[in-house]
């Protein structure tokens, strides 16, 4: 089997936005294209009507949201796309930055009503660290939004992106009546309500034609007329390379609902977004030709499905030929591992693998050997880099309602902390757990699954804490530090002393009077 020509069949991507702006509803009609699934569930009032194929945990149905990232594998065109729908809600946004780190571009998803939100410029502030290229779709244009031409200003100034319309709205809202596809010349005409792939399309060879009069009306072919023209003087021709270095970012307009403009943008993608790219590890760069295997895990997740009690890895293959059966060392733990039922994913569902390559999302399954960030490989020492773990922003104690399923508990609260949505740290004596989130959402989800998942009953108390600090440095004076801040100390999942600061303050004072210690508010000490 060639290596070359299987990586080059692969393209793996993300997609992302703010919530509500139909991520997931653009995810399931690709997977629709692609004919993974005969008909696609409708979003409407974020309650999910049908729930939605990407959204398969029971709280995620319940509440409309994509909580957790979901991976899926789909064929089109001669190309096995890999797509990671992640959660658009701010208080997972840890989940999505990770994700980042496994994809080698991005679709973001924008709302034509509301335009750009902050929850996307932080997302695209990661993608920018990172400079990944960046597809930008214009969603529901079919309802009454803003200008165009406004939408665009808007993701240049926020986004900090040069921008370059390939599709553009005739009319927009009640009046909406299809794009122009600037890059072929062509008119796909709107029509409502569509479930199943329409194939209708209509070449204009010069927009000077009659025809498009008679198509769209005279007010509107003359408005796209002037409108072309303003895009083609101010915007300038598309260039892939600098859509390819982060630099520029392709935009499509449609409505994903409806599914209307998403072949063209699926197509479109297919055609310029990048095939695997070369990953940097601690070591060197690895390029996703080389003959021997590597591959990190990027996210973890238990009970993906709650029958089974199951615990799932994803890992991203960075290089080579991941073999089901064979053995690949485990860099961090410094053993060799093998894996019987490796699989790849469709929502929900999986498929036993034998092999997989560079761009491949595999699942593993894992019985407590993984932890997020481990690489993978056919025997050499290094380790992939990836975006670290923020100090969380609220912090409460856990508080077992049932002594008889303390197991379960501690279990519980063990693996879906492994899965980064939440901070676990413990003090001693007396074994006390204290949970840090980005946002209050997570303690609700943490409390439904260990309820629904792990049989085991809890209640989060508030705790008063204002930054989680990783502490090294001098051991003695880390000793002394203790000494004074015992009921301030506990350790994290790895063992690695934490120190919670009450305020801004106690923390600037602990760190001026302690010049021996260093206070780090990720884990970036840890790489």
């Amino acid at each position: 089997m060639n290596l070359k020509s299987e990586i080059l069949k692969r393209k793996t991507f993300a997609i992302i936005s703010h919530p509500d702006a139909g991520k997931t509803t653009l995810t399931e009609k690709f997977l629709l294209f692609g004919g993974a699934i005969q008909t696609a569930g409708a979003v409407k009032s974020n309650k999910i009507k049908k729930a939605a194929t990407s959204d398969f945990m029971e709280i995620e149905k319940q509440r409309g949201i994509s909580v957790a990232t979901s991976v899926m594998t789909f064929e089109y065109g001669g190309k096995l796309v890999n797509i990671l729908d992640t959660p658009g809600h701010k208080d997972f946004a840890e989940d999505t930055y990770r994700t980042l780190t496994a994809v080698d571009s991005v679709i973001l998803v924008i709302d034509c009503v509301k335009g750009v939100e902050e929850q996307t410029e932080r997302l695209m502030e990661v993608c920018r660290m990172r400079q990944t290229p960046v597809i930008v779709f214009i969603n529901k244009v079919d309802r009454d939004g803003r200008d165009p031409f406004d939408l665009l200003d808007e993701l240049e100034q926020k986004l900090n992106i040069k921008v370059r319309p390939l599709s553009w709205p005739i009319n927009g809202g009640r009046e909406f009546k299809g794009v122009y596809k600037i890059y072929d010349k062509s008119i796909n005409l709107f029509e409502a309500n569509k479930t199943k792939i329409s194939k209708d399309m209509v070449r204009i060879d010069d927009l000077s034609d009659p025809i498009l009069d008679e198509i769209v009306g005279e007010k509107d072919a003359n408005q796209l007329r002037q409108d072309i023209e303003l895009i083609e003087g101010v915007y300038g021709d598309f260039k892939v390379e600098e859509y390819l270095e982060g630099r520029e970012a392709p935009v499509f307009f449609g409505s994903a609902l409806n599914n209307f403009g998403i072949k063209e943008l699926l197509e479109k993608f297919l055609e310029i977004a990048p095939f695997p790219q070369p990953r940097q590890s601690s070591d060197r760069e690895v390029s996703p030709d080389e003959p021997k295997f590597s591959g990190f895990i990027f996210k973890i997740h238990a009970n993906l499905d709650p029958r089974h009690r199951d615990r799932i890895a994803f890992l991203r293959v960075c290089s080579g030929e991941f073999e089901r059966n064979k053995f690949f060392h485990h860099v961090r733990l410094h053993k060799n591992m093998k894996f019987a039922s490796p699989f790849t994913f469709m929502a929900d569902s999986k498929e036993l693998l034998e092999n997989a390559f560079a761009g491949d999302v595999v699942g593993l399954y894992d019985t407590g050997n993984f932890k997020i960030g481990d690489t993978l490989t056919e025997g050499e020492e290094l380790m992939y880099k990836g975006i670290p773990s923020f100090s969380p922003e609220i912090f409460k104690e856990l508080i077992n309602l049932d002594p008889m399923k303390s197991k379960q508990l501690e279990k519980g609260i063990e693996q879906l902390t492994d899965e980064g949505v939440a901070q676990l740290y413990r003090q001693e004596p007396g074994n006390r757990k204290f949970i840090g989130t980005v946002g209050e959402l997570q303690f609700e989800v943490i409390q439904y699954r260990l309820e629904n998942e792990y049989n085991a009953k809890c209640r989060f108390e508030p705790r008063n804490f204002f930054k989680a600090c990783w502490m090294t440095g001098d051991a003695d004076a880390i000793t002394e530090f203790i000494k004074f801040r015992q009921k301030n100390i506990v350790k994290d999942k790895d063992d690695n002393l934490v120190f919670l600061a009450e305020t801004s303050w106690i923390l600037n004072t602990a760190i001026q009077q302690n010049p021996k210690i260093e206070f780090h508010t990720t884990s970036e000490f840890k790489v």
